[in-house]
């Protein structure tokens, strides 16, 4: 991949990159595959729980993404547009595959990365406790409808905030308040048993914890 010259020793930004793939820099759609292509690939996967779906969706995407570089306009992160585009595919995919009568539950994925920043080593134990909280979240988020579920994976996998969630979607700031609310209020009800749901509960759990805060800046 060719380095494309970066301004005042900073790397261009998405829309610079977009700008200059619609002059016909294709070097700038490399850039671009390069910073965004994984993550895209991961979203879109715990969204149809299909890898090889996953895959080719994200190649759908870019290609859209490439299709319009003539018609581009940085009016918003070049983020949230490209999330948009993900996310109706990944929808679009799952109506078919159910009118289809093709879903029929989640793969197994032994791949869910453990957190990091503990300065000891756990015990073998802790590992595989930890492992299974993980694949728990994972499950119960891949669980959820599918648009509490990409309003979920866009808050706590991609950062995003209310507005962008809402672009990225294609709604309204108050029907992502109200999916958000619902998502969380969904995952608490799967993780958290009645008779432990307490502050204190929750938080020995810090995989739980984290995910249901449920808040989006």
């Amino acid at each position: 991949m060719h380095e494309l010259a970066p301004g005042a020793g900073q790397a261009p930004t998405d829309e610079e990159l977009m700008m200059r793939l619609a002059r016909g820099e294709v070097g700038g759609f490399e850039c671009l595959l390069a910073r965004h292509r994984t993550p895209v690939v991961h979203f879109l996967y715990r969204m149809v729980q299909d890898r090889e779906a996953a895959e080719e969706l994200a190649q759908e995407v870019f290609l859209r993404v490439y299709r319009a570089r003539g018609r581009y306009r940085p009016t918003a992160r070049f983020t949230t547009w490209l999330y948009r585009i993900a996310t109706n595919l990944a929808l679009n995919w799952l109506r078919h595959e159910r009118r289809c009568g093709r879903l029929c539950g989640l793969e197994p994925d032994g791949r869910s990365a453990e957190p990091r920043g503990s300065c000891e080593a756990p015990s073998v134990e802790e590992l595989l406790w930890r492992r299974t909280q993980i694949e728990r979240v994972r499950r119960a988020v891949a669980a959820l409808p599918a648009r509490q579920r990409a309003v979920v994976l866009l808050h706590k996998y991609h950062g995003m905030d209310y507005e962008q969630i809402a672009a990225a979607l294609g709604c309204s700031v108050q029907a992502v308040k109200s999916l958000t609310f619902r998502a969380y209020a969904n995952l608490r009800r799967a993780l958290v048993p009645p008779a432990s749901e307490s502050a204190g509960a929750v938080r020995a759990q810090p995989h739980l914890a984290l995910l249901l805060e449920g808040q989006v800046g």
